[in-house]
């Protein structure tokens, strides 16, 4: 069985990302389609997050998947690791695609709540990240710090600063989500990227001690990151590089910073005991396809994860695409939230109500 994300892998797909950014042309992969509806399916349900997100895969994923192969795509609001464990286990499954963060599905992979991954219809060969035994990746995002700069004259531009509310006033909007936050915690308390891992979680609770009576809010739906800015609810948000850019298109005065981010790779799984898994597999098969990994870097600024895409992007793509070559910037180590997401995302949530 195929190990999940090592060290080595992250490192390699690093420096092909390195290369990929100052690149203009390589060869795309061989776009692979199947015609025809999946057995006995005429429909799945995709949980997804929502927002920009959302408009985006309706229209660069659900509808050209449906005029392909005659598919409908529902789509769902929220993946919720707890929500679906409660579908599997009642084996009566909602939804036939999760999107999820590294973290989350590596939990759920623990629990065995996914269906193994089919390579008979998936092309796993194509990704730069290697797909796991029930796992897919789907593209690289950046999570970090955005602003209004009509509001704030001396933003926060990295976690050390966002944790200083003496020279940086303001309040703050942070996840109700263990990973990314208690990294955030970390590298704000002083802890070098390179040497994040394995996470030292008591300094960072503590540090996170720290930022709590700063905290406007605690959020739970990704949107939120943007709305509170919007709204004047909050004058730093944790939220992403997406995000911010299809803000600021719709003309939300709002800002990111790249100085410092946390990149994590985004995953698609089948929940197990879906009833229409032929069909979801076909689904994350299409996602993955060159020409939609395309619409990925250009148009919601996700870094792409089929091999040969990320070196055609364009220059205003690759502006607001996640730069993983910076040295204050860290990935997410899948591997290590496979084994803890569980109990500290349960014990995170518990400290929030403290």
């Amino acid at each position: 069985m195929t190990r999940m994300r090592t060290n080595s892998s992250r490192r390699e797909f690093l420096k092909k990302a390195g290369k990929a950014a100052a690149a203009v042309s390589l060869g795309a992969g061989p776009l692979i389609l199947v015609t025809g509806k999946a057995r006995g399916a005429d429909r799945i349900v995709v949980v997804s997050f929502g927002g920009s997100l959302g408009e985006f895969m309706e229209a660069e994923f659900n509808k050209p998947f449906t005029a392909k192969t005659g598919i409908a795509v529902e789509m769902a609001s929220g993946p919720d690791l707890a929500k679906v464990k409660a579908q599997v286990n009642s084996r009566n499954v909602e939804w036939d695609v999760f999107d999820g963060s590294g973290s989350a599905i590596f939990g759920g992979s623990n629990e065995n709540l996914w269906e193994p991954i089919d390579t008979r219809i998936v092309d796993t060969s194509q990704l730069l990240i290697p797909a796991g035994p029930d796992k897919v990746p789907v593209f690289v995002y950046s999570g970090g710090i955005a602003w209004d700069p009509a509001r704030t004259a001396k933003p926060a531009r990295n976690f050390k600063e966002l944790w200083d509310a003496k020279n940086y006033p303001g309040k703050r909007g942070l996840r109700t989500r263990v990973s990314e936050v208690l990294e955030a915690a970390l590298l704000a308390d002083g802890v070098e990227p390179a040497k994040l891992y394995p996470l030292d979680v008591e300094r960072g609770f503590k540090a996170l001690d720290r930022i709590k009576p700063d905290v406007k809010k605690w959020f739970e739906q990704t949107t939120q990151g943007i709305t509170l800015i919007q709204a004047g609810e909050c004058d730093f948000t944790y939220t992403y590089a997406n995000r911010v850019k299809a803000a600021k298109l719709s003309g939300v005065s709002i800002e990111f910073s790249f100085d410092q981010t946390i990149n994590a790779n985004d995953y698609y799984v089948v929940p197990r005991g879906s009833p229409r898994k032929e069909a979801a597999m076909r689904y994350i098969d299409f996602v993955i396809s060159p020409d939609r990994q395309a619409a990925i870097a250009e148009k919601i600024s996700f870094s792409p994860v089929t091999k040969g895409v990320l070196e055609k992007a364009s220059p205003e793509a690759q502006r607001w695409l996640p730069k993983l070559t910076n040295s204050n910037s860290t990935l997410i180590d899948d591997e290590y939230w496979r084994t803890n997401f569980t109990a500290l995302d349960r014990r995170f949530k518990e400290w929030i109500l403290v």
